[in-house]
């Protein structure tokens, strides 16, 4: 079992329900690579009834056939989600209608009442590391959010003007307090949810190899011309060589080579791989 809760994070539970009174639409954002593993339980317990938009980021590196699966799955369960790359403007416009189109119609009952309109008010929320700041600094044409490539680099609220179509308000990524599955866990070490110190990346690295190859087995060896992994320490002194990852007096760094097939992974220098599926997950 991993634990990872820093004190920052129950603070960020408490305001984030705290500010949830003052916004029509909630927007989850998860890893399209690790749909389910990013979603966050405790999330939901804090959201609750809250209209919810479920957005899959980083698209250009997963799997285009998984991506749909999910997009599909999410619809059959009457779950408003979409699927963007920060980089696409298409995607942005997308996005930012459906949040427009999803904050009016939660408004509409208080409209009936006689509530004056107003600008529609969105939180955004997600695990940390998966793309928050990038997507708020391009939804707002200027750099406002810190971006970092380490997890929870986001430690405060911020109300932010989306092209005079709504205002969204920022939160610090957040981890639930354990991961009672251990492949949850070696997922979001993967994608880069989890920091390093958590799980060990050589164990990570061989969860990745181990994934590739029993679901696309061509893709290691173009990239690293391995035709097995039935033996890790094989495959890691072989790509280790290949690579050149490698000691004085020649012997290979284990953790150089991690790091070299997480890089890999995440840089989708390995193709665009998604991690799991709907129907292999059981959700």
């Amino acid at each position: 079992m991993i634990q990872w809760f820093p004190g920052h994070m129950a603070k960020a539970r408490r305001e984030m329900e705290e500010k949830l009174s003052l916004v029509d639409v909630a927007i989850e954002l998860v890893d399209a690579r690790a749909p389910a593993a990013s979603q966050n339980p405790m999330l939901q317990e804090v959201i609750k009834t809250k209209p919810k938009i479920i957005v899959l980021m980083k698209r250009d590196l997963a799997d285009d056939h998984f991506t749909n699966e999910w997009i599909n799955y999410f619809a059959s369960k009457n779950q408003a989600a979409i699927a963007i790359d920060v980089a696409n403007k298409q995607d942005i416009s997308r996005f930012i209608q459906l949040v427009q189109k999803t904050g009016l119609k939660a408004q509409e009952k208080m409209i009936a009442k006689g509530v004056q309109e107003r600008p529609v008010r969105a939180l955004i929320a997600g695990v940390p590391n998966v793309g928050k700041s990038t997507l708020i600094n391009r939804l707002a044409n200027r750099k406002i959010a810190k971006i970092g490539d380490r997890p929870g680099v986001t430690r405060h609220q911020l109300w932010i003007k989306v092209r005079n179509e709504f205002e969204l308000l920022d939160t610090p990524g957040i981890l639930w307090p354990k991961f009672e599955d251990e492949l949850i866990g070696k997922k979001l070490a993967a994608i880069g949810t989890i920091k390093f110190e958590l799980v060990p990346t050589q164990d990570i690295a061989a969860f990745v190899l181990q994934y590739v190859y029993d679901h696309q087995p061509d893709k290691l060896k173009t990239r690293y011309n391995l035709d097995d992994v039935s033996d890790m320490w094989e495959v890691f002194e072989h790509i280790g060589k290949h690579r050149g990852a490698l000691e004085s007096g020649g012997r290979v760094n284990f953790d150089k080579v991690a790091d070299i097939v997480l890089q890999d992974f995440r840089a989708s220098h390995l193709g665009k791989i998604t991690l799991e599926s709907p129907n292999t997950e059981g959700v």
